[in-house]
């Protein structure tokens, strides 16, 4: 009977529940809860950047926008200088004898009254540069007046004079070269604009600079053309051996007051021969004009060059 009891105690104690789970079921729901909120974290993070990314999409759309539309409307302000310069210049030509002086700036309204912007226009007379499309005549012959006076220019701006014999042989028809590498992808036909130079072999930016303020493609091709009173002195002083630097400071001076009107009131401030197939003349043709149109920090910009003799636009530039 004593080893039932002992029997019987030793099969419940053997039987008796051993908890076990608890512990990892409460470890389990800890690591789920955790999962959950990096999943959150994520998602959330994920929308905060659909948001701003539509946002800052939505702004620089609208951004593009006003900027197109503030663009236009600077395109026609633009215009606006050019189409009022123009008539400007055809009035004070169609009044006067002569052309004084050979670069300005004018101040032009502007045409909106709900739209705040600035216009302002520069003017510059082509004809008082010297047109290097001129040390070659229409025919293909060196117009040897003018390549002269071309080299004259060179030295006088300290430029390498053998330039004039590059840009003579891009210029002409023929294939016989002035410089060993001169015909080298040479165009043989004048030039269209001042910036094709850059083209030419043996012409770097630095000559280029420094040329830029005293040369032009445009105008006639008989003869160097240029205009007396608006002439800086480099120009004045290639025009012949007789014009110093004292010279083409006097000439300058006096057009300050009196502008030329004729070759006898030139030879009264300064008395020179030009040389053959060389000109002055004492009213410009050809004039640039550069309107720029402003507001905000946006620009629109308008190079043209205008034929007063014709009435024609030679260039047009927008950008």
């Amino acid at each position: 009977m004593k080893m039932e009891v002992n029997l019987i105690q030793q099969i419940n104690f053997s039987i008796t529940p051993i908890n076990i789970g608890t512990s990892s079921q409460t470890i389990c729901l800890k690591d789920q809860k955790g999962i959950a909120l990096v999943v959150t974290l994520l998602a959330l993070v994920l929308i905060t950047a659909i948001v701003v990314e539509f946002s800052y999409g939505v702004y620089t759309s609208t951004n593009n926008l006003y900027n197109w539309r503030d663009s236009q409307r600077l395109s026609i302000m633009a215009k606006s200088g050019v189409n009022v310069s123009a008539k400007y210049l055809l009035d004070i030509l169609g009044r006067y004898s002569y052309s004084y002086p050979g670069s300005m700036e004018l101040p032009v309204e502007n045409p909106f009254e709900d739209f705040n912007g600035t216009i302002i226009v520069r003017i510059e007379d082509e004809t008082s540069k010297f047109n290097i499309n001129s040390i070659v005549y229409k025919n293909g012959d060196k117009n040897n007046g003018a390549y002269i006076s071309f080299k004259s220019l060179l030295k006088i701006l300290s430029i390498d004079e053998k330039i004039a014999d590059r840009i003579k042989d891009w210029i002409d028809p023929d294939s016989i070269a002035e410089l060993p590498d001169s015909e080298v992808g040479a165009k043989n036909s004048p030039l269209v604009t001042v910036d094709e130079i850059l083209l030419i072999n043996g012409i770097n930016k630095k000559d280029y600079d420094k040329l830029l303020p005293y040369i032009t493609v445009y105008g006639t091709t008989d003869n160097l053309v240029i205009n007396i009173n608006g002439a800086e002195a480099p120009v004045l002083r290639c025009l012949s051996d007789d014009i110093d630097e004292e010279t083409s400071k006097k000439i300058i001076k006096y057009r300050e007051t009196n502008p030329f009107v004729n070759i006898g009131q030139v030879h009264n401030v300064a008395t020179f021969q030009t040389r053959t197939g060389v000109s002055v003349i004492f009213k410009g043709e050809n004039f640039s004009i550069k309107s720029t149109a402003a507001s905000g920090g946006v620009k629109r910009i308008i190079e043209t060059v205008l034929d007063t003799s014709q009435e024609k636009i030679r260039y047009w530039k927008e950008y």
